[in-house]
């Protein structure tokens, strides 16, 4: 489809969209700490986040889309998370492709992309492998089969791929060299398990797939890459939406809290307050996650904004100036997933100081934000960020920041 026609079939705007995001962070609110009581995968969150064109915020105006900025993105992940961390971390895949889309060369297992991302369609994925000597490492193999191949193995963290219509998997080709491809998740073969263990981010539906001589076809493949730019710019957005993901939840605990002292807390048994609302304790603990929510926030809009500073490199097409501004995002996101580390495990434990008893109530399910935050953040190697961080500071090391992983 050209994009002359994209143009003249135009969805929402992007003033439009935004303005939607607050219903539906109310809707998939109500019920979420009973979801994740009963282990309910949240699959009507993204039926109607599908309907509301969400997905989409992303894709230029030039091709059709509303031009949302990765700052505007960024903060509708943060009050997704805010309501349910489950629903906002689970678009990761997503929006790690609808990204590496709109700023690559257009390349034949992309056609048609942007059209599908405009009528709703969602993208997952799953790379990883359990089982391996070392992290990404990759067993899973593609051959060819006559006139197309066939796909064999079993991925790990499929995070989101329950929810999508499309999903990425990795895999070793004939002559050991690593590609993507991307498949219809209801293609013959591919069976999405919803195995998944983990204590906290437990309906994102981060478990395995099975693939079972599964077909592909040539135009569905290609060769991947981390480590280019367009690559490593990915790499740090998909690290920011974690960090949304947690800095939501912490949102989250700062909602709870209000509405238990509200509803039910009382007084410490050393105040002199007749009420919750009135004990200086309850308000000090209050004042406190307050101050953490609102130092979280900052620090993921200001990594946004570098975000944003790279997309606008890429448009420039200065190598030179590219290169700067992916580094100086990837310090960014670092820093902020370094003052969650800090802060957001600790709010949702000083939670707890609200109340006696009462609050561990599985009814009020609380401790799910502590095991929500937690799991997002051991999907980050902290204390190799935090010395990266140092390393470039005191010595302008930028190996690791250009490698396309986890920075």
């Amino acid at each position: 489809m050209s994009i002359a026609k994209l143009q003249t079939n135009r969805g929402p705007t992007r003033e439009e969209l935004l303005a939607r995001i607050p219903d539906f962070t109310a809707e998939i609110a109500k019920g979420a700490a009973q979801r994740d009581l009963d282990r309910e995968l949240p699959f009507e969150a993204f039926r109607l986040f599908r309907e509301l064109g969400l997905g989409t915020l992303r894709i230029p105006v030039a091709l059709g889309g509303p031009g949302g900025s990765v700052t505007d993105y960024i903060e509708m992940i943060a009050a997704i998370g805010a309501a349910d961390s489950n629903v906002a971390h689970a678009l990761r895949s997503h929006f790690n492709y609808v990204e590496n889309v709109i700023l690559s060369e257009p390349r034949e297992w992309d056609a048609g992309a942007v059209e599908l991302v405009l009528a709703g369609k969602l993208f997952g994925g799953a790379h990883t492998e359990q089982g391996t000597a070392r992290p990404g490492q990759v067993t899973t193999t593609i051959v060819r089969h006559g006139e197309t191949y066939r796909l064999n193995g079993r991925k790990w963290y499929a995070t989101g791929t329950a929810f999508a219509d499309f999903a990425s998997f990795s895999a070793l080709d004939e002559e050991g060299q690593t590609v993507g491809i991307l498949l219809p998740v209801d293609r013959e073969g591919v069976r999405i398990l919803d195995d998944w263990d983990g204590m906290g981010q437990r309906l994102t539906a981060s478990g395995g797939v099975l693939l079972e001589n599964v077909e592909v076809f040539p135009h569905e493949f290609a060769t991947r890459g981390l480590d280019n730019l367009v690559g490593r710019h990915c790499s740090t957005l998909r690290q920011l939406h974690l960090a949304a993901s947690a800095a939501g939840a912490v949102r989250n605990v700062l909602t709870d809290g209000l509405a238990y002292v509200r509803r039910q807390a009382r007084s410490a048994a050393h105040s002199m307050a007749e009420t919750a609302n009135q004990d200086p304790f309850v308000q000090q603990v209050i004042g406190e996650i307050a101050a953490n929510s609102f130092a979280i926030d900052t620090a993921v809009a200001a990594a946004a904004m570098a975000l944003d500073r790279a997309v606008a490199a890429f448009g420039k097409g200065n190598e030179a100036g590219i290169e700067e501004a992916l580094v100086a995002s990837a310090l960014a996101t670092a820093r902020t997933q370094l003052v969650l580390g800090q802060l957001g495990p600790r709010s949702a434990e000083r939670m707890f100081e609200l109340g006696g008893g009462s609050a561990t109530s599985r009814n009020n399910n609380f401790d799910r934000h502590w095991r929500n935050i937690r799991t997002v953040l051991n999907h980050n190697p902290l204390l190799h960020k935090s010395r990266v961080v140092g390393d470039y500071l005191l010595n302008g090391t930028t190996t690791h920041l250009k490698e396309g992983r986890v920075f």
